[in-house]
């Protein structure tokens, strides 16, 4: 399950859907579509004191390609592949901010939506012989980018994950139930910490100084999901845990709030599926 509130809601829902695992015993569709909706509660940004509710469609997309796949994992490519290891391009990103609906970074420029790509290395550190519990290292590195009056460079991340992911009553069930508990440790470049948490000269006021962000970590995630396909029909739900306490932006007049906990719940139905089947490519 991939994680990355609002700056980091998308991602969070993202991890949500992450749990929908595309392991059965018999053959697949090769691409699966269909859609849904999700409800989220999450504050505008990680640190933000600022929380809303948001009602979004979600989009479903399965693809079991051999070398590019939409699934479980996200969207990616697949590099390299070992028993212990295994190399995917992935993508995450990010909703906009209107600093005015802010208190803190009211005047300020909009916080713009992110998009972030790069490799991700995933170790695979314990399995049971039936696949019903997994444990696996996870180490992305992403370069973020912005998209409103053209594409600029912000900065990047890397942000090591720890995933358990746990299955019952089988792995091999349709119906079955699964869980993803992931802690997440980033660690950000002086350019994406200042894009979040960084305030100019001409930005700074008499309760809002300035600031500059430097390069380092980020505080800590905890997120558990949890999510059961019946058929076309599929459903879950996370809650997440924000802690900015020792984080190297932590001081700045931007962090309004340094523990959190956000959540949200989506459901998604499958409306089309290819009658082309592929064996299950778990990994």
């Amino acid at each position: 399950m991939n994680v990355q509130t609002k700056v980091r809601g998308v991602g969070a829902l993202l991890t949500l859907l992450a749990t929908c695992t595309s392991a059965f015993a018999q053959d697949l569709p090769l691409w699966e579509l269909g859609g849904g909706a999700a409800a989220l509660r999450v504050p505008d940004y990680r640190g933000s004191e600022e929380v809303r509710n948001y009602l979004l469609p979600v989009p479903w997309l399965v693809y079991r390609g051999e070398i590019f796949r939409a699934d479980r994992d996200g969207v990616r490519a697949r590099l390299f592949d070992s028993e212990r290891v295994d190399l995917n391009l992935s993508i995450n990103g990010s909703v906009p901010v209107d600093s005015d609906r802010n208190r803190a970074r009211q005047g300020m420029e909009d916080l713009r939506p992110l998009f972030e790509f790069g490799p991700v290395a995933n170790i695979h550190l314990w399995r049971t012989a039936d696949q019903r519990a997994a444990l696996d290292l996870r180490l992305p590195a992403r370069a973020a980018f912005t998209f409103r009056d053209g594409v600029r460079h912000v900065g990047y991340v890397f942000a090591p994950q720890l995933n358990l992911d746990l299955r019952w009553p089988s792995a091999t069930a349709a119906d079955r139930w699964n869980l993803g508990l992931l802690v997440e440790v980033p660690f950000s470049d002086r350019r994406l910490n200042g894009y979040f948490y960084s305030v100019s000269a001409a930005d700074a006021t008499a309760t809002r100084p300035e600031y500059r962000a430097r390069s380092g970590y980020g505080g800590w995630q905890a997120l558990a999901a949890l999510s059961h396909r019946v058929d076309r029909w599929w459903f879950g739900g996370f809650i997440k845990y924000d802690n900015l306490t020792d984080a190297v932006f932590a001081d700045s007049p931007l962090v309004t709030q340094r523990r959190q906990v956000s959540g949200g719940f989506a459901v998604s139905y499958v409306f089309a599926r290819s009658t082309t089947m592929v064996p299950p490519r778990e990994r």
